[in-house]
C-alpha cells in the first residue's frame, strides 16, 4: 500500500517514515511550513526524506500562520516550560492544524495515485490536541471518503493513535530511526531545551522505553521535576 507521509521532522513522524519505509510502503513525504515560529523541524524532515530515498513535498501554508493567531507556535508568545499535559500547554494549539495539513496530503495522495495517508497523531496528544484524537481521525476518514468518492480510495494511517510516546521511541528503535536527526524542541534553538512541554515528553519517553537518548539537551535534567510535578498535582 503506497503511503504519503505527514513529517514534521519530528520524533514521532520520523520514527513512522522508517517504518513504512522497512514495510515498504513508503512513497513520499509531506511538510508544511504554516508560518510556524521556527523552520528548523523542516530540515529534518527534508532530511529524512533523502535519507530513504522518496520525494519531499514542502508545502507553503506560510501566510497561514498570521489567520491563525494566539498560539504559541504562530504567535510572539512564550512557550511555556513543564509537563505536556499541564493546562498552560493548551497555548501551542494551532486550530485545526492536522485537519488542514490532512486535507492537503490527501489530495496529493489522490493525485499521485497512493493508497493511504499516514500522519503520527499519538495517544500522548489527546489531553490537548481535539485534532489528535481517535474521534477526529475517524471522521475525517470518513470524510475523505465522501469528498473523493468515485475518484480515488485511501485511507487514513494512524498506527500510534492509542499508543503512547514511550510505544513510539520503541518502534523507532525497532525501525533503525537515527533520533539524533529528529527534532521535537517547540524553541528552535541550537539544542533542545529541554523544558518545553515537547522535551520534557520526548526525555520521558526514552527512559519509559529504556531506550538511550541521544538528544543534547539545554537543561537535561529539568524533565525529572516536571514529571515529578505533574504527578504530585494530579495525586
Amino acid at each position: 500500500m503506497t503511503t504519503t507521509l505527514v513529517c514534521s521532522g519530528g520524533l514521532d513522524s520520523v520514527s513512522l517514515a522508517h517504518a513504512l519505509a522497512g514495510q515498504g510502503r513508503l512513497s513520499r513525504i509531506v511538510s508544511f511550513d504554516y508560518g510556524q515560529r521556527h523552520r528548523k523541524e523542516l530540515d529534518f524532515a527534508a532530511s529524512c526524506a533523502r535519507r530513504l530515498d522518496v520525494p519531499f513535498h514542502l508545502v507553503d501554508l506560510s501566510g497561514l500562520g498570521a489567520a491563525l493567531s494566539g498560539s504559541a507556535l504562530t504567535d510572539d508568545l512564550a512557550v511555556p516550560d513543564g509537563h505536556y499535559a499541564e493546562e498552560t500547554m493548551r497555548v501551542t494549539v494551532v486550530p485545526n492544524r492536522n485537519a488542514i495539513m490532512l486535507s492537503v496530503a490527501f489530495g496529493i495522495a489522490a493525485a499521485q495515485g497512493d493508497a493511504a495517508v499516514a500522519a503520527a497523531v499519538h495517544g500522548g496528544d489527546h489531553f490537548i490536541y481535539p485534532d489528535c484524537r481517535p474521534a477526529f481521525t475517524d471522521a475525517f476518514a470518513a470524510m475523505q471518503d465522501a469528498a473523493l468518492d468515485g475518484y480515488a480510495r485511501i485511507a487514513l494511517h494512524v498506527p500510534f493513535v492509542h499508543a503512547t510516546k514511550a510505544d513510539i521511541v520503541t518502534a523507532g528503535a525497532r525501525a533503525g530511526t537515527p533520533f539524533a536527526q529528529t527534532w521535537s524542541c517547540y524553541k528552535g534553538g541550537l539544542h533542545h531545551c529541554g523544558r518545553c512541554g515537547t522535551c520534557v515528553e520526548r526525555r520521558e519517553a526514552f527512559d519509559l522505553a529504556g531506550v538511550a537518548d541521544p538528544t543534547d539537551y539545554e537543561d537535561p535534567d529539568f524533565w525529572r521535576r516536571a514529571v515529578a510535578a505533574h504527578a504530585a498535582g494530579g495525586a
